[in-house]
């Protein structure tokens, strides 16, 4: 396991890193999960190894420190993202990001071109989310930040299940409530209009059960490759491994 001191009071993030040529590979995970256990076994498939690859977990999350007192913003994730790669010589990097983790890779391309070579979102939402009380993020935000940290957090494990909940009991309660009132609330650009203007090659893969892109006309007149993936779910990475890999490897051949 690798770390970076990232805030002068010692604060660090850590990444397993596997061996391999340059240029490098940065993978992100989503909301409440942990790089390695998403990605380690795709990064290791037969079309993606044999490049250097560093599984980075974000402050907050998996083996990452977990301060209560950081903001937990996307924007603060891409900063931060962005003094370890740079602190681990990573740069330029592929990034590949999931879910959440593609919002973070996003804000990272655009305030850091010049440490992004070429990304792959994997199922990231791109517009505005709207509200929908059943599912296990908006349920978060349904409690103040208070009322979340003091009997919230147990019904909200419950509810995301085994699979999500085995990597979301190790975020930090803060990390996790901050993170997704941010990714939910904030006032920002749509990572579709941040994504549009981007001046680096970029790839989305969503699952192919959910049909046709939103917006992917759009996404293909400014640049923006979509690939659709058979056999899956949200979790793209898991769910079809070989799918998965066959696609990054293509979205990142030069």
């Amino acid at each position: 396991m690798r770390a970076a001191r990232v805030r002068p009071d010692g604060t660090t993030m850590r990444w397993v890193e596997l061996p391999g040529a340059e240029p490098p590979r940065v993978y992100v995970h989503g909301l409440g999960s942990s790089s390695a256990p998403y990605y380690a076994e795709a990064a290791a498939h037969p079309a993606l190894s044999g490049f250097r690859s560093l599984l980075i977990d974000l402050l907050g999350f998996g083996v990452s420190d977990r301060p209560a007192d950081a903001a937990y913003t996307l924007e603060e994730h891409a900063d931060l993202l962005a003094e370890v790669m740079t602190q681990a010589n990573a740069t330029p990097a592929d990034v590949v990001a999931h879910s959440m983790g593609g919002g973070v890779a996003i804000l990272l391309a655009g305030r850091y071109p010049h440490l992004v070579d070429r990304l792959v979102l994997v199922d990231s939402h791109l517009d505005h989310h709207t509200p929908d009380p059943t599912t296990t993020p908006w349920k978060m935000v349904g409690y103040s930040e208070e009322e979340f940290l003091k009997e919230g957090w147990e019904p909200v494990l419950e509810a995301a299940g085994p699979h999500w909940a085995a990597t979301m009991r190790l975020a930090g309660r803060e990390a996790l409530y901050r993170t997704t009132a941010d990714m939910l609330t904030a006032a920002r650009p749509t990572m579709r209009q941040t994504l549009l203007s981007l001046r680096l090659p970029r790839t989305v893969l969503y699952p192919a059960a959910d049909g046709p892109l939103p917006g992917a006309a759009e996404l293909a007149d400014n640049g923006v490759r979509t690939v659709p993936i058979p056999d899956c779910g949200h979790n793209i990475m898991i769910d079809n491994v070989d799918g998965f890999a066959t696609a990054v490897a293509a979205a990142l051949a030069r």
